[in-house]
């Protein structure tokens, strides 16, 4: 599959960009110019663009597209809005555009909340309206909602949709994991499912 990932030169994005690699697929990563893709696995291949300013045809030729990007924990609201809200609408417009055939969001636990309280009620917001954007794009689809993120390695298990103990943890390995699967099976087309590591 052609599997197009925004967000690849993340901690969780280069786990991504690596498993759908090793299992075969071209992988493209959605980047800015001034983007540091040093670290992206080899065998990655390169699509320029801005989630603030996305031009028209960076979807075109994809299968999948994977919204594994943020705008960090530093940034403000504006940026928060920028990436996480417009720039993810403006991806899912323009895949949609392009025929792909499923488009998979990494989201956060809370982010099904139309009006969240407490210090990440912006940043849940935004991933909020993402969220029912996709929903009704008509796109094949799929959401994908951690828990707190570690950077531990694989675990053994994860538990996925209602069981899920929103104080608990996910470790990025098993996020990326999930995440491919989701992008190359189709198994969770349909859903927005909250996750945890087991």
């Amino acid at each position: 599959m052609n599997i197009l990932i925004a967000g690849a030169t993340g901690k969780t994005g280069q786990l991504l960009t690596q498993d759908l690699l090793d299992q075969g697929h071209k992988v493209t990563a959605l980047v800015r110019e001034s983007s540091d893709t040093s670290t992206l696995p080899e065998g990655t291949h390169l699509r320029h663009g801005d989630l603030t300013d996305l031009p028209p045809g960076v979807c075109d030729g994809t299968d999948v597209v994977i919204f594994a990007a943020g705008s960090g924990g530093s940034t403000g609201p504006e940026m928060t809005d920028k990436v996480d809200r417009n720039g993810a609408m403006r991806l899912i417009d323009l895949a949609k555009e392009a025929g792909v055939d499923r488009f998979v969001m990494l989201s956060s636990i809370g982010a099904d909340q139309s009006d969240p309280s407490g210090d990440l009620a912006h940043y849940l917001k935004a991933k909020h309206d993402a969220d029912a954007h996709l929903k009704a794009s008509g796109l094949n689809y799929a959401i994908l909602r951690p828990v707190s993120l570690t950077d531990d390695g694989r675990s053994q298990d994860v538990i996925l949709g209602d069981q899920v103990d929103p104080s608990a943890q996910a470790s990025r390995a098993d996020v990326a994991a999930v995440l491919a699967e989701a992008a190359t099976t189709g198994t969770h087309d349909g859903h927005a499912l909250n996750m945890q590591s087991a």
